[in-house]
Order: structure tokens, then C-alpha cells, then sequence
């Protein structure tokens, strides 16, 4: 579109009012060149109204202005992928022939640090919605969580901290179980960083028939345009903008940013929605409505199809009345879609929604002109095009500043402990180590009857039915702040490395990966620079294990006055699992068997949480990586899963040899021990709790040894008998001279109540 534009000194009001107008026009949300840029784009001063809305719009959770260019770099095309990263709100991969499956993940950051159940509980729903917005069923739920310490003795913000946590796990779990999905698996970390900006990531995932995939686009003009769900309020008005600044001191007062969630409205809209698919011809277009509300969706579906609309905000249904035209644009209350509905198929619609109770409301049609125009109190209240909304947002490549290399730096020698007794039994009830029984417990995660590993293992597995064809998926979030602090690029590798290797562990074919980059300020040069370098990171590594990056969602602003959260890349990966073998399991199962180290020793503890924890500091260098190591020890894990020798296997990653031991020995329901000896000529802390990559601890039938150890070296991949399981619960360590025995009841009970002694004492 060609704009008549007008001399900048007629649009831009700074020179003229000074400071006041400076003030005015951030307290909207825009810098003062995107003001500038606003006059030029509309060739005249905008109207407050059009500046609240460019300001959300314009924000960083809405059009990516400062991760874009950078985005770009991450490989999004395969021979599966169907939909790919920011064509849609989800992408799409083909799954089997006629089936794809629809997988994404999102932050909701800042509302769950100001109100942590609703925030939590909206997170939940907005990414449900974005997968059924597609056209897909969703099938379950992950989670990725970050906090501050909840160790009184760490922090005296721990008491906070728990709170957030209790009530963010509350908010996922009322969400998931209510609205029928099952919650199946996830994550948790603890780090002083965290400490005022709690990470609060969710995943979604849904499966959908090829030839019902929906399209966020307004198609047909003279279409009829529907709201369908929840009355629109007040809630998380300017959500979107709130999502792209920091948190400021005072929380309380930013609770109004934060929606409501109605899980039962989730329910039945997704009922009412999938059932509607399965007519065809029906649904023209579809889009949710999240961040930055009705006006995002409506600019977002106009803007794909270079079409405009005709909207009358009279005809939305309010909770309050006196809601002024910005005030419903910019509504973000939970639960409703945006629906063009082809103009012949109303009342097949309506018949629809009316059956399952959901609000169904026409109001407006599209039109032929690029122009949305809202009327309110039966007057023209808003005319804007939607391209300039969504195509002309400005576009950042900020400063960066690299500090000094440290590959130079020697490695360091701590002090070797006393007592492995003691240490081992306590380093397993960190709440950074310890089980998430505590949180999986709340979650309903065999609704449906699809979760084929329960939340806790490696990587979770679901079951589908596809026309009566079994099809297995594994699902997996992974990321380590911690290594991504030390070095953002190699750190970064390192999570899409472990989240290829627990797909492994279960025999998965990636498909596809969602990232969630969690970043601090990208306006100074160091955090911008972590963030760039994550990027990279991330993308060489997919490129190298060839899967794509399907979608995935930026979150800034992630730090206060006391501190900036480590850079903490999130990397969500799904898998096919084409073999029909029995998978092995995570925990030991049959006494006798052999227990066999895959990849090595590893060396040195940089990087560990061992280090952190007991030395207080991460070391400067990571844990040894190689991704030809991965990749070698991925096949080795795939040969393994197709062969169907082995009874049990265990990725190592964070907490190393010895944190893995222990979970094959107390997760599983047999509760069998082992006995293993290792090697004196080493540091028995460096062999427990090295975090080096591409290492996994199997457990199989000792005729089946030969064949494992044969696979391995034709892979590449060094293999070291280490003991066997025991039938007497005991955990037994023998290193030189020194013998250490655990009574395995007693390290169980640290373990799997870590988090519960904090977070339900009195």
C-alpha cells in the first residue's frame, strides 16, 4: 500500500510538547522513533486509541520486533513439516499418511509472578487454544518451570518462591484436569536468578486429520464474522504490552494485566470447535483470541488473506457495559475465537455452538478493502488498515557485547568430600534432583488413556489410535540455564542435544522442535548477545540432527533490579516411535541383570550442579560435549530400542552417574538395588557428578550383553560393565579400597519427598 506521507515535522509532537508528550507517548508502550514511525506510516498524529493499540501490537510479545531477524535463522522446512514457524499459530507435521500432528510451546512469565494460579492456569489455556485453533484435537500437556530457591537457608525470598511454585502447579493442574487433557511430563529448576521472575513455559500438543487443518485467515468476502465463548471484560487488558517490559516492584498493582481463566468454557468451546471441523466447508477462518485480543485476531486473519472487515463491537458480548471500543479491542479475556464462517453455513454453525451451550455471536463480515473498521454506540470508532498493524511493526538488530573467551581458562581442582554416603542421600533430595512427584501427582495425566510412561521418566509417551492404527509419540522438554550461563551457544546445542537423546532413550524419530527463549533485557548488549548466540546455537545443532524448528514463542524483559535470569533456552521435541517393541523402562526390572555405562567416563565437574550446589559457583567451562558423540549414542539408543535387548534405560544428563543410579534404583515399582564397582585411578566426585553428554546407563539380560557391546562398538560408542541389579535393596558403590552401601529405602525416602518436606511444612 503506497501512503501519502506529510512532512515529519507536521506528525511528530516531541519538539512541541517536550517531556509531557514524550511521557504520553511511552506510557503507550512506544519508543519515540515508533511513534515517529506511526505518524508517518498513517500520514498524521495517531489518536490515543490507535496508539494503544499500535503500543500493544507493536510490543515484543506481539510481533517479535527485536528476536525476528534473528528467528530467521533457525531451519524451518522438512519433507514432514505442513505448516511451518510463523505461518500460523501452531506448525503442522505429518505424522502418518492422512494424520498430522500440530505442537507448540509458550511463556506466560510475568503473570504468573504477579498472580501465579490465573497466570499459570491462562498459560495452560492460551496454548490450548493456539493447537485447536488448527483444527487438531489436543492430547495432553507439558510444562517447563523455573523458581527461585525454596531453601529457607538459600534465600530469604524462599517462603515466595514456594508460594509461586504451589500455586503455579495448582493453576496448570486446574486448567489441565478440567478441561479433560492430561498433563504428562515437564520440568523443574531452582536458581537464585529466578528469584523475581518465575519461568512459567507450557506445551501443548493435538493431532489432526491433513484435510481438516485450519487456517487463520479471513477468506470469502461477505463472510460473516463470529465471536464464539466468554464475554468479553476487563480482564488482561494490554496483557501484551505487560508481557514485553519488566516487572516492576510493586506486583499487586499489575495484577489487573493478568486474564481469568474458565477452564469448563475451554472445555465445551473445544468441543463445540472440533465438532464443527468435521463439516466441511463450514469454517473459513479461525483464530484465537490471546494476546492483545480482538484486534489481533481480527488484523492477523485480514492481514493473511489482504482483506479487510467490518466490525460492530455493539454486538460483542460484554460483562460490562459502558466498555469503551479500545477497551473490547484490547480485551484479553480467556476463552474465545474469532470465526469466519462461510456465508451459506450460519445456521449449520449456530446449531453447532447453541448444542453445546457457547455464546456464538455474529459481528461483522469481511470485506474486499485492506481496512478494518470498528463501530461502537453506532459510530465509526476505528479505521485502520491491516497491513500496517502486522506488516509494518518495526523490525530491531540491537548491540551486542561479547565478553572474553574463556576457552582458554585451565580447569580447576576442587576439594574431594569425605563422606559419599551422606552426600550422595542428601545431593538426591535437592529439590533441583529430588522426584516431581509432589507436582505430577496434582496433574490427571491418564485422562484419556493415552499416557503410556507417567511423568518422571526420560521422555513422556502417548498412545494414539489413529483409524485403528496404533501410533506411538515421544514428547520431551529440555533446558539447562546454568550451562546456557556459562556459554549461551554451546549451552544451548547441549538442550536440543538432550532433548534428542531422551527421544532416543524411548526409540523416537524426531519430527520436529518448539522453542521457548527466555532472555533478560534484549536491549543490553550482553543479554542480546546471549540471546543471538542461542540462536545459533540452536540452530546448528537442528540443522546437524536435521529437525526442524516448527514454532515457538520469545520472552524478554525477564529481570529486575536485583538480577537478570540466566538465558534459559527451552526446547520442546517430538518424536515417532516406529518400532513395536515394548519399550524399555527408565527404572531397573529384573534382578541379575547387568548394568552397562554408554559413551564413557566423562571427566572434570565444570558446569555441574554438583559444583553449584557445593561450591557455589558453575566452574567456566561446560561438561564435555560432541554432537557426533550424541548423534553416535542416539543410533546406538535406536538400535537398542529396535532390538528390544535391554530391560532399562537412563539417560545421564544433570546430577551425572550417580544421580542416575539412584532414579533407576527408587523410581520404578520393583525397588531393586545394584552393585557396581568403579574405577580407582578417578575421582570418585568426578565419576558420580560429571555432567558430560552422550552417556546413558543401561540395564539388561546378561545374554544379552554381548550383543549390546558388539552394537556399541560398531556405533562408535565405548561401553563399560559397571555391576549388576541386586535383589536386596541396597545401593552399592565399590571405588578402589572405599565401599559405600545405601539402604535404598532410606535414599528413597529423601528422594521422593524432597520437594514435599518444603513445600507442605507447616
Amino acid at each position: 500500500m503506497k501512503l501519502k506521507m506529510k512532512p515529519i515535522e507536521e506528525q511528530c509532537p516531541v519538539t512541541e510538547n517536550g517531556e509531557e508528550a514524550i511521557g504520553e507517548i511511552r506510557s503507550f508502550g512506544l519508543s519515540i522513533a515508533e511513534y515517529n514511525r506511526l505518524c508517518l506510516l498513517l500520514g498524521r498524529k495517531p489518536t490515543p486509541a490507535e496508539m494503544a493499540i499500535f503500543g500493544v501490537m507493536w510490543s515484543e510479545h506481539c510481533c517479535y520486533k527485536s528476536s525476528k531477524n534473528e528467528l530467521r535463522k533457525l531451519p524451518s522446512l522438512g519433507k514432514r513439516v505442513l505448516v511451518k514457524a510463523g505461518e500460523e499459530n501452531a506448525g503442522v507435521v505429518e505424522l502418518t499418511e492422512g494424520w498430522a500432528v500440530v505442537f507448540k510451546i509458550e511463556s506466560h512469565n510475568h503473570p504468573s509472578a504477579v498472580e501465579p494460579f490465573q497466570g499459570a492456569a491462562t498459560g495452560v489455556g492460551g496454548i490450548f487454544r493456539d493447537i485447536l485453533t488448527m483444527g487438531a484435537q489436543p492430547l495432553c500437556f507439558m510444562n517447563s518451570l523455573r523458581f527461585g530457591e525454596i531453601r529457607e537457608e538459600k534465600s530469604p525470598g524462599a517462603n515466595h518462591n514456594a508460594f509461586l511454585l504451589r500455586h503455579v502447579v495448582a493453576g496448570i493442574a486446574h486448567y489441565g484436569n478440567c478441561v479433560g487433557v492430561p498433563t504428562v511430563g515437564g520440568e523443574l529448576a531452582f536458581d537464585k536468578s529466578y528469584e523475581d521472575n518465575p519461568l512459567v513455559n507450557v506445551f501443548c500438543l493435538g493431532v489432526v486429520k491433513t484435510e481438516r487443518i485450519q487456517r487463520g485467515v479471513a477468506q470469502g468476502i461477505g463472510n460473516p464474522v463470529f465471536i464464539a465463548g466468554s464475554k468479553t471484560g476487563r480482564d488482561g487488558l494490554k496483557g501484551a504490552a505487560f508481557a514485553s517490559r519488566k516487572l516492576e516492584e510493586n506486583k499487586a498493582e499489575q495484577r489487573h494485566s493478568v486474564q481469568i481463566a474458565d477452564p469448563f468454557m475451554g472445555r465445551i468451546l473445544m468441543s463445540a470447535c472440533l465438532e464443527l471441523f468435521q463439516i466441511p466447508g463450514v469454517v473459513a477462518g479461525i483464530q484465537d483470541m490471546g494476546a492483545a485480543g480482538l484486534i489481533c485476531s481480527t488484523s492477523e486473519t485480514a492481514a493473511r488473506a489482504k482483506r479487510g472487515m467490518e466490525i460492530n463491537l455493539d454486538e460483542v458480548p460484554v460483562r460490562e457495559e459502558d466498555m469503551s471500543a479500545e477497551e473490547i479491542l484490547l480485551s484479553e479475556s480467556q476463552e474465545r475465537m474469532l470465526l469466519i464462517i462461510s456465508k451459506d453455513k450460519e445456521e449449520v454453525a449456530k446449531r453447532v455452538f447453541d448444542k453445546w451451550a457457547v455464546p456464538f455471536c455474529r459481528i461483522g463480515k469481511v470485506i474486499q478493502e485492506e481496512k478494518l473498521r470498528f463501530y461502537r454506540w453506532g459510530k465509526l470508532a476505528l479505521e485502520i488498515a491491516p497491513g500496517l498493524i502486522v506488516h509494518e511493526a518495526p523490525v530491531y538488530t540491537l548491540p551486542v557485547h561479547e565478553p572474553s573467551q574463556k576457552d582458554s581458562l585451565p580447569s580447576r581442582r576442587w576439594p574431594e568430600p569425605k563422606d559419599y554416603k551422606n552426600l550422595l542421600i542428601e545431593f538426591c533430595s535437592l529439590p533441583q534432583n529430588c522426584s516431581r512427584k509432589w507436582i505430577y501427582s496434582q496433574f490427571d495425566y491418564m485422562i484419556g488413556l493415552r499416557t503410556v510412561e507417567d511423568p518422571g521418566s526420560d521422555c513422556a509417551v502417548m498412545r494414539l489410535f489413529l483409524e485403528d492404527k496404533p501410533i506411538r509419540l515421544g514428547l520431551t522438554l529440555d533446558g539447562n540455564g546454568r550451562y546456557c550461563g556459562i556459554d549461551p551457544y554451546k549451552g544451548s546445542m547441549m538442550a536440543v542435544a538432550e532433548a534428542m537423546r531422551n527421544l532416543a532413550v524411548v526409540g523416537a524419530i524426531p519430527l520436529g522442535i518448539t522453542d521457548n527463549l527466555n532472555f533478560a533485557d534484549p536491549n543490553d548488549p550482553f543479554s542480546y548477545w546471549q540471546f543471538k548466540e542461542a540462536v545459533r546455537g540452536i540452530a546448528e545443532a537442528c540443522r546437524f540432527f536435521e529437525i526442524p524448528v516448527t514454532g515457538g514463542n520469545v520472552s524478554f524483559y525477564n529481570f529486575s533490579k536485583q538480577s537478570s535470569i540466566l538465558p534459559t533456552p527451552v526446547i520442546g521435541a517430538v518424536g515417532l516411535i516406529e518400532t513395536d517393541k515394548a519399550l524399555a523402562k527408565m527404572a531397573f526390572q529384573n534382578p541379575g541383570d547387568v548394568i552397562v555405562l554408554l559413551g564413557g567416563w566423562g571427566n572434570g565437574l565444570e558446569g555441574s550442579l554438583y559444583l553449584q550446589e557445593y561450591f557455589g559457583e558453575s566452574g567456566q567451562k561446560l561438561p564435555h560435549f560432541s554432537l557426533e558423540a550424541e548423534k553416535k549414542h542416539n543410533e546406538l539408543l535406536y538400535s537398542l530400542a529396535n532390538e528390544g535387548i535391554a530391560s532399562s534405560i537412563h539417560d545421564l544428563s544433570e546430577g551425572g552417574l550417580g544421580l542416575a543410579l539412584v532414579e533407576c534404583s527408587v523410581s520404578g515399582d520393583k525397588k531393586l538395588g545394584f552393585s557396581i564397582s568403579l574405577p580407582a585411578e578417578l575421582r570418585l566426585d568426578e565419576l558420580l557428578f560429571n555432567e558430560a553428554g552422550a552417556r546413558s546407563v543401561v540395564s539388561l539380560p546378561g545374554e544379552n550383553l554381548s550383543s549390546l557391546l558388539k552394537i556399541a562398538e560398531g556405533k562408535g560408542v565405548q561401553g563399560i560393565v559397571l555391576g549388576e541389579v541386586t535383589e536386596e535393596y541396597f545401593l552399592k558403590l565399590r571405588h578402589g579400597e572405599q565401599s559405600i552401601e545405601i539402604d535404598g529405602a532410606e535414599i528413597e525416602e529423601e528422594w521422593e519427598k524432597g520437594l514435599e518436606k518444603i513445600l507442605e511444612k507447616d
